[in-house]
């Protein structure tokens, strides 16, 4: 039986920790294989190269087989062979917004929900958490933080850099008492795992780090902490 894996960071991994290793092995065990093929989609920051640079350059310390997918210089062939051959589809922060709209030109979406339901683990981020929601907190529009709707393949809200931004628990808590969907606010160094599309853990890189779900009782935001494993 395949089980449909993701995990969704508030912030972390190689581009927000490089000298902490933990949230992106935990990452890639998910595999569950000794050299798991991972592809770096970079489509927030608009496949800046020196984000790409960084993943290869990082992923030296893992046991890895790195790749990654830019939309501005696409592989030659089959994009959806080309997704299906990866593990591990690791999502970078950046504009979310952006990242869904062209995942939707290129079909690159329809492509990502095929490869997770044949198993392929997906992950990331700040956009790379928010995305698999069906909605959530976004910086996309410069100057103010907005709902925005995502790809729905996880039920409910997401909210990353809970405690690395100040203006986002504000923020958050208005969205939840106007409407926003219950779910899962992570700080930076902790990521929320799901299987099967149902809340499995919390985990984090740093000791300190949690993940928290916010839900609406008759008109008061209600915060609950989440119980978070440090994975170090």
């Amino acid at each position: 039986m395949t089980v449909r894996k993701v995990l969704a960071m508030g912030g972390g991994g190689f581009s927000m920790e490089p000298g902490n290793l933990l949230l992106d092995q935990f990452f890639f065990s998910l595999a569950q294989k000794s050299r798991p093929n991972v592809c770096f989609l970079g489509t927030a920051s608009g496949d800046s190269q020196g984000y790409i640079d960084r993943f290869y350059d990082y992923m030296k310390d893992h046991e890895v087989s790195p790749s990654h997918l830019s939309l501005f210089k696409a592989p030659v062939g089959s994009l959806r062979d080309y997704i299906l051959s990866k593990d591990v589809l690791y999502v970078g922060g950046g504009n979310t917004r952006n990242l869904m709209a062209l995942w939707r030109e290129w079909g690159l979406d329809k492509i990502i929900l095929e490869a997770y339901q044949r198993g392929v683990v997906i992950g990331g981020l700040s956009a790379g958490g928010l995305c698999w929601f069906e909605e959530g907190v976004t910086d996309s529009i410069p100057g103010k933080l907005t709902k925005l709707s995502c790809m729905n393949i996880l039920s409910g809200s997401f909210c990353p850099h809970y405690d690395g931004e100040a203006e986002r628990k504000p923020a958050l808590f208005e969205f939840v008492k106007d409407g926003l969907k219950p779910g899962y606010a992570c700080d930076d160094s902790a990521a929320v795992y799901f299987e099967n599309e149902k809340f499995v853990e919390s985990v984090s890189s740093v000791s300190t780090a949690h993940s928290y779900y916010l839900k609406n009782e008759e008109g008061l935001v209600v915060e609950e902490k989440i119980s978070t494993r440090f994975l170090g």
